[in-house]
């Protein structure tokens, strides 16, 4: 009975892989190839040229996803989860026994690991608008005078999109499997048809047409890499989304049917091609039997609206995850789910990637012209999770340099490949990737810049917590029933909220908590070693409360798992008070002036802490401060 329960919720997560894991890489077969012989910049459609790229697209598949993602890379998990974040997480604590990074190296990967999460933020902008409308050009398939309509219909599916965000995957999640079981099977059958009528191209599954297609088109061949590539994005949404589904689940999706879905599919493809050069304009719905066209339409734009909806809330959990760890400034966060931590929506997010799905469609307003933007986000994450991965089997599972270079040499065979090519495409519109992470890099580096800045200079400035609390006992001021919780950033020194209550107030409440909430260097912590309470003097506690990653602090909880610990903390008689700071750029902190502004108008716009920390409102007391930064 365990082994049929076992099986069962196995196959269940699998089937939920099929939607959230492969709902981008499985819509790729939409572009991919077409771009290869009718985008911007086309290769010859020759029978040289097509077993060429196919047979990139064979080997790109099976290496990067099938060899580097799913036998290597799910293997570094944090605590069961996965994604750039929690694999840097994987490293040593700095100044811990195991620590043998220089802290220019360290400064230099963790650099690298927020521009890669930037460009996953610009990968979730283009995902949803390349996706969208690639589906829905198949209506010009059918007859030319839909044309007119596919930019209209693509803007409304993506404000649908974006909408229904705020009631929460759950419902719709149930649904992404069976859709993508059919769609999947649609994919498989249409290219069996095609590889029936023509099994020449599977000759393509030798890599010595992938040689010869760059030895005869130099680096012509090189800019079609930059096509070909996207065939395997979303491959490190296989990595990010572990925690969700688990290894086992992941693979077994992938090999079970993923693959040989996509594989058959893009065969098929190459195989139309051979017998109709005529077809490469979009050679995915021509495959199609016309009596079939619209309804494979459908299924296509429902697909990527799946895909979408996986790349929407990857960002929402990039941005909780940012958060937590100091990169982000606070957020609005709605937990749209009682049961799953992770379903979560953010306003803010979804209103900036909205907006920027509709700028970009209606600014390319192709997509064969929007698909040059794509691919660098994806190959620049890519090579940037290869290398922190040769860092964590080096550095924490102790692998030799040697062993683990050969393995990660050939992961950056691949990746720099794509990488050099995709960059070919910056002026055909890639730029826009990297302007879109250069600046959310500056922000997210901005912030916890000024967030460590300010916690230094608290630091040297505080008072001791000994010298506080031996004061109180001396001059005994009027203390006042109930309890007062201070927020602070450092779990040392007295906090500046508190000193400036007593200065101006003259009085204390019986009970009076110092809390800090810390960020664990893992995606979750159980609640019995989330609170450490420290008994102090004169009713005076010192409460730590540690949360992962990926998860939203909660300071009612805090507050009864410390009574639980004996802190006498009655929720009704409970006051909360918080620090508003105001800052003032004309200070001596080494940040630039600019990024002292910049980091004063973020902090002045970073949401209510009382909504971040779940404080009720109406027992809260905010005590501003002007600080020079």
């Amino acid at each position: 009975m365990a082994d049929d329960a076992h099986h069962s919720r196995l196959t269940a997560l699998a089937l939920g892989a099929l939607g959230v894991v492969f709902g981008d890489i499985g819509t790729s077969p939409l572009y991919a190839v077409r771009e290869c012989f009718h985008g911007l910049h086309a290769i010859a459609l020759t029978e040289a040229n097509v077993l060429g790229v196919l047979s990139l697209i064979f080997w790109s598949l099976l290496m990067v996803v099938g060899v580097k993602y799913v036998s290597f890379i799910l293997r570094a998990d944090n605590h069961g989860e996965g994604g750039i974040f929690a694999l840097l997480a994987l490293l040593p604590l700095r100044g811990s026994p195991g620590d043998d990074l220089g802290r220019k190296a360290r400064t230099a990967i963790i650099m690298a690991a927020v521009f890669g999460s930037a460009l996953l933020y610009g990968d979730g902008i283009i995902t949803p608008a390349v996706s969208v409308l690639s589906a829905v050009e198949g209506l010009s398939v059918a007859t030319t005078a839909l044309e007119p309509a596919i930019l209209p219909v693509t803007c409304a599916i993506l404000i649908g999109l974006f909408l229904m965000q705020k009631h929460g995957t759950g419902r719709i999640g149930a649904l992404f499997g069976p859709v993508m079981i059919f769609w999947f099977l649609a994919l498989a059958s249409l290219g069996l048809i095609h590889i029936w009528n023509d099994p020449r191209i599977l000759w393509a599954v030798n890599p010595l047409y992938a040689a010869a297609f760059f030895r005869d088109n130099g680096l012509h061949g090189m800019v079609v890499l930059g096509s070909v590539v996207l065939c395997i994005t979303g491959g490190e949404a296989l990595y990010a989304d572990m925690g969700h589904f688990g290894r086992r689940a992941i693979r077994l999706s992938w090999n079970g049917l993923v693959l040989p879905a996509l594989l058959l599919n893009y065969f098929g493809q190459g195989a139309l091609l051979l017998a109709d050069p005529s077809t490469a304009d979009n050679p995915f719905f021509q495959m199609v039997p016309e009596f079939l066209l619209y309804p494979l339409v459908a299924l296509a734009t429902v697909a990527t609206i799946i895909a979408s909806q996986a790349m929407i809330s990857g960002a929402f959990s990039l941005t909780q995850q940012a958060i937590q760890l100091g990169y982000c400034p606070r957020m609005h966060i709605v937990h749209t789910s009682g049961q799953e931590r992770g379903q979560i929506y953010i306003p803010l997010v979804n209103q900036a990637l909205m907006l920027g799905c509709l700028g970009l469609v209606l600014f390319f307003r192709e997509s064969s012209r929007l698909a040059g933007a794509y691919g660098i986000a994806v190959t620049a994450t890519m090579t940037i999770t290869s290398i922190a991965y040769f860092l964590v089997i080096t550095r924490t599972w102790r692998w030799s340099p040697f062993r683990a270079g050969i393995l990660v040499a050939l992961f950056l065979v691949f990746d720099a490949s794509y990488l050099g090519a995709n960059l070919l495409k910056l002026a055909d519109g890639g730029w826009i990737t990297i302007a879109i992470a250069l600046a959310i890099s500056v922000l997210m580096s901005t912030w916890k810049r000024g967030r460590a800045e300010l916690a230094a200079q608290s630091l040297t400035t505080r008072l001791p917590i000994e010298i506080f609390i031996g004061d109180v006992g001396t001059f005994k001021p009027h203390r006042v029933p109930g309890t007062a919780v201070f927020m602070t950033l450092n779990d040392q020194g007295t906090p500046l909220t508190l000193l400036h209550h007593f200065k101006h107030n003259k009085i204390l409440h019986e009970t009076v908590l110092l809390l800090t909430i810390r960020s664990a260097q893992s995606p979750t912590v159980p609640e019995s070693a989330r609170v450490e309470v420290t008994v102090l003097e004169q009713g005076f506690y010192r409460v730590v409360a540690q949360y992962g990653f990926m998860e939203t602090p909660h300071v009612p909880d805090v507050l009864r798992l410390a009574r639980a610990q004996g802190v006498q903390a009655d929720p009704a008689s409970t006051t909360f008070f918080l620090g508003r700071e105001t800052i003032l750029p004309s200070g001596k902190a080494p940040m630039a002036e600019w990024r002292k502004r910049l980091f004063s108008f973020m902090s002045r716009n970073a949401g209510r802490p009382t909504t971040f920390f779940g404080i009720p409102p109406s027992r809260t007391v905010e005590l501003g401060a002007m600080i020079e930064l």
